[in-house]
């Protein structure tokens, strides 16, 4: 009697990597084909969800770069501490996002080769942790931060066109998965259900650039001038906001305007502070510990001249650049004072720059409560600067205002209707870039209205802007924007057009490819299964399909007992994987071996 093996056991390394890392099935006998569970669907089903979300979720932070410090600035006025609360939140993200896009790799891997879904408990734990965490986060940046959800949509004016081929390019790729389940499926109804949602997808995908506008789809012609930098509180980023050296610093990047929030002090002497109080920006605690939340203006100009300005940078570090200042730099900053208005318009005017103010009116018992705008009207009028170079934008008192210097620019942070800004004699308008939309600045600027933008801090929001035509952004980025010679994309309608019909005629021709060869693979595979078929053989789970458990055990059994009856070096115990019948157990099919009786000739068998 000879022994000989039908079956070649081979190593799969990868496919054992890969059920080992989802399911913490490393051994062969632990795989299955069966169909995945109800329950380990809606498991796969959650963890699609959570990293949809989380997708969202990042891709939310990472338009709102332009804003973190707007952010941190919230945070503060809660708390009372400066801190940097995006690192920790960018850190989750990024660790949630890519263990959750981990996860999701494994499982089409598990859905392409066939395998049965089982998710591991731990990883169960951790999609509910990362789904929870996200919605927590959600939740809590709509109640804190809710006007923030504006740059989402904003955005998508910008990466919209780029993000419809990424997607495109993503479920392309996943008719590779889904056409291995049309036509190996062995539920008629499974196999329709997925297929009409798999197309539903790709047609909304192939019209979706039919609802895509974007202020940069646009002829280069009709491209309108360079928006002009003003430098929001100097160079906030470069130097402590609000000092001499921060308004330096944005000149040296070639600013055209400079932009302020003035402070009434006790005595009547304006000065430069965005904060209700000193504590952020200066020692006030230090020198004046009893005081240190009191209202900015109930200190005299004596008192406030005193503090340090420049120190809490370095302590801080509120923009991450304080390790890329030289020695000279920081001690220039350490010895920082507040600067007051009178101050700010002298640099403007040697430098020949406008400037534009926002002024705060102090608490009913300041003393100076109805003689604040005076105050500062008599400072403009004392120095050296040509009013038209001031933009006011306070609207208390404006007429008073225009009478005592009529040459002064009237600006307005209220986006009121053109007819009423005549009225007011406003010849500029500051918006947020949530209110700035491109119809209206057209409106605006056909009307001889300026519009000026803020805060703008990044690149694509800065093409943007330029491309929805306004003249002016505020910016606490000026060295950074100052590199963006032109918009970072522009195009005409045709270009667009042709790009768009060329991804969907190539995305619909690699989908249409991946189906007929999935059809023709398998056709080959099921063909080549029939013709090698020998009734001699003996296949566990042929006839009957017996739970995956039972399956397992008699694997186990047969291996080892095929060990005990001494299978010699050279014979190969292994797992028959070619037969192709046994659809749902193809690869872990184990198969009894066949036995050849040699008989002499003229003996009877």
């Amino acid at each position: 009697v000879k022994h000989q093996p039908l079956q070649v056991y081979e190593r799969q390394l990868c496919l054992s990597c890969l059920t080992g890392i989802y399911g913490c099935r490393w051994k062969r006998y632990q795989r299955s084909h069966d169909d995945s569970s109800k329950w380990e669907c809606a498991w796969f089903i959650l963890l699609c969800c959570s990293f949809l979300l989380l997708l969202i979720w990042s891709y939310f932070w990472w338009q709102a770069r332009n804003d973190y410090n707007e952010f941190n600035w919230l945070l503060y006025n809660r708390s009372g501490v400066w801190k940097d609360g995006t690192v920790p939140i960018l850190a989750t993200t990024l660790t949630g996002f890519t263990y959750s896009a981990f996860l999701i790799v494994l499982a089409l891997c598990h859905v392409a080769l066939g395998q049965q879904l089982n998710l591991y408990w731990l990883h169960k734990i951790g999609v509910l942790a990362v789904l929870l965490t996200t919605v927590t986060g959600v939740v809590s940046i709509d109640d804190f931060w809710q006007d923030e959800w504006d740059i989402v949509i904003i955005s998508l004016q910008f990466t919209g066109p780029f993000l419809h081929i990424g997607a495109l390019a993503v479920v392309t790729a996943l008719g590779w998965v889904v056409a291995g389940q049309v036509v190996r499926g062995e539920r008629s109804r499974l196999q329709v259900v997925t297929l009409m949602v798999y197309v539903s997808v790709l047609l909304v995908l192939y019209l979706v650039p039919l609802f895509i506008s974007s202020p940069c789809i646009m002829d280069w012609s009709k491209l309108g001038p360079r928006p002009a930098v003003i430098g929001r509180r100097g160079a906030p980023m470069l130097a402590p906001e609000h000092t001499v050296m921060s308004f330096s610093k944005a000149l040296q990047h070639k600013v055209n305007s400079l932009e302020a929030d003035v402070a009434i002090s006790l005595d009547g002497v304006p000065f430069l502070m965005r904060d209700r109080t000193l504590r952020r920006t200066t020692d006030v605690d230090e020198l004046f510990p009893a005081r240190q939340n009191n209202d900015a203006s109930l200190f005299n100009w004596t008192e406030i001249r005193s503090l340090n300005a420049g120190l809490w940078f370095l302590r801080d570090d509120p923009y991450w650049t304080v390790q890329f200042m030289s020695k000279r730099e920081r001690n220039r900053t350490a010895n920082q004072t507040v600067c007051s208005l009178a101050e700010l318009l002298r640099l403007a005017a040697r430098t020949n720059r406008s400037v534009i103010f926002n002024l705060r009116r102090p608490p009913p018992q300041h003393p100076r409560h109805q003689l604040w705008v005076s105050d500062a009207l008599k400072v403009i009028q004392r120095s050296s600067i040509q009013p038209e170079q001031v933009m006011w934008t306070p609207d208390w008192y404006r007429d008073k205002v225009r009478a005592a210097v009529p040459l002064l620019q009237q600006t307005s942070d209220e986006k009121l209707p053109v007819s009423q800004l005549k009225d007011r004699g406003i010849s500029t308008l500051t918006l947020h870039y949530s209110q700035a939309r491109a119809q209206d600045i057209r409106q605006f600027s056909g009307s001889n209205v300026s519009v000026n933008v803020y805060p703008v801090n990044e690149p694509w929001l800065y093409s943007l802007m330029w491309c929805s035509g306004v003249q002016s952004v505020s910016s606490d980025a000026p060295h950074i924007l100052k590199k963006v010679p032109n918009p970072i994309w522009i195009m005409s309608a045709d270009e667009y057009s042709l790009i768009w019909i060329t991804s969907d005629l190539i995305s619909l021709a690699i989908v249409i490819c991946i189906f007929i060869f999935q059809n023709y693979w398998f056709f080959r595979w099921k063909m080549s299964g029939m013709r090698s078929y020998n009734p001699e053989q003996i296949m566990l789970s042929a006839v009957v399909r017996r739970p995956s458990r039972d399956v397992n055990i008699m694997k186990e059994k047969l291996i080892f007992s095929e060990i005990n009856n001494g299978v010699g070096s050279t014979d190969e115990l292994s797992v028959y994987t070619g037969n192709g019948l046994d659809a749902y157990a193809c690869e872990d099919t184990v198969m009894l071996s066949s036995h050849v009786t040699k008989v002499k000739p003229g003996l009877p068998v």
